[in-house]
């Protein structure tokens, strides 16, 4: 504040003056002031003692204080009204909003910091880190093409092109391509027992349908045949309609080139309930077990693969009559081949599939496990081929 050029007790003593009869004229020439500042003091001081002057003073330098800082909380709170509707939970989302305040409301850098709740050093900050122009477009590339893999996943496939960064997640952050998923809230009810089948490949299979329409609207169904044990998808076989005679004869294809199965469980379709279908497993001698009504996770293997068919291939994919079979068959060799399951320790199902038979035929053969080195160790919820795997 700038400092008065009189105290009140200077001007209380020039106001005295002027009431024993001094000319104002002379007053204002003796005390080097103008003779409308003698009367302003006259208007203002009249009357007063010095104590009462000070006191007077006093409430009008409190009275600026208080107008200054109503001033300040009014701009506070037009700031935050400014800022109500957008989150500022991260070190971007702070910078922005000070840069904004800034910007609009002519407010200054530590003031913006206090009303965002933010460090200047924070705002001022500046990274050194390489902007991995490459890695970042390779990554999007990658996220492209396969729209419906997660960070994890992707990190598989950049390090089978050799990318030693561990930086991945943050540009897969920045980048923005998290994958939007609705989790349904899902209740047990009731209890069930368990199916134990040996951790080897053609353990247990599970069939299911799944169905899907053409680009003309035309429905059509997919039955899909799945290993348990590998998560390898044996087969499957679109088709606008479908008899359990086609089923059998699908089957047994699947089992002449593979192997015949310890097990197969399904649903209660009129396709697996049918007679073709029951004289099929009492001729090839297979258990076929059925879920109980109204119980399709117990069935859980073919529904997760269900899942990722329909997130990944039938959501993303315009299907024609004459490619469909094509373009499923296609999406099942990269699925088999390419794509990492996470339960499987991030393998591919037919390398975890040649892992499993691998071991078995060393665990049959003793001789062989005592010469072979250590063998990887198991995904997670799959034992060794000897032990019993609860699944169902």
């Amino acid at each position: 504040m700038k400092r008065a050029r009189f105290t009140e007790e200077q001007i209380i003593a020039v106001l005295r003056e002027h009431e024993a009869e001094a000319k104002t004229a002379d007053l204002a020439r003796k005390h080097g002031i103008s003779e409308a500042t003698i009367y302003d003091w006259k208007a203002k001081f009249g009357g007063m003692d010095v104590s009462e002057a000070k006191r007077l003073r006093a409430l009008e330098e409190e009275n600026t204080k208080l107008k200054t800082l109503l001033a300040e909380q009014m701009l506070d709170a037009a700031a935050l009204r400014e800022r109500l509707f957008k989150k500022m939970l991260g070190p971007a989302a702070k910078r922005a909003a000070v840069e904004h305040l800034q910007a609009f409301m002519s407010l200054s850098e530590r003031r913006a910091c206090s009303i965002v709740g933010a460090d200047r050093k924070m705002v001022r900050y500046h990274s050194s880190s390489p902007p991995d122009v490459a890695l970042r477009g390779r990554l999007r590339e990658l996220a492209y093409e396969r729209r419906r893999f997660g960070y994890r996943r992707l990190l598989v496939l950049l390090r089978r092109e050799g990318e030693p960064s561990g930086r991945i997640y943050r540009l897969y952050r920045e980048e923005a391509l998290t994958v939007p998923k609705r989790r349904a809230r899902r209740k047990a009810e009731g209890t069930r027992a368990p199916i134990l089948v040996k951790a080897r490949p053609n353990a247990r299979w599970s069939l299911d349908f799944v169905h899907h329409r053409f680009a003309n609207g035309r429905r059509f169904r997919i039955l899909n045949i799945v290993d348990d044990i590998a998560k390898e998808c044996l087969g499957t076989i679109p088709d606008t309609s479908m008899s359990g005679r086609r089923v059998a004869r699908e089957l047994t294809a699947i089992a002449e080139r593979r192997g015949k199965p310890g097990m197969i469980v399904s649903d209660h379709s009129t396709e697996f309930t049918c007679n073709a279908v029951l004289a099929w497993c009492k001729d090839a001698a297979i258990y076929w077990h059925f879920n109980a009504p109204g119980k399709p996770m117990q069935n859980d293997f073919v529904e997760s693969f269900n899942g990722r068919m329909r997130d990944e291939l039938l959501n993303e994919t315009l299907f024609f009559e004459l490619d469909a079979r094509a373009k499923i068959a296609n999406w099942v060799i990269d699925y088999n081949l390419q794509r990492p399951h996470s339960s499987l320790r991030y393998l591919t199902p037919a390398a975890y599939a040649a892992h499993l038979t691998a071991t078995d035929h060393r665990l049959r053969n003793p001789d062989q496990l005592r010469r072979s080195s250590v063998a990887p160790p198991a995904p997670l919820g799959v034992q060794n081929p000897e032990t019993l795997t609860a699944t169902g």
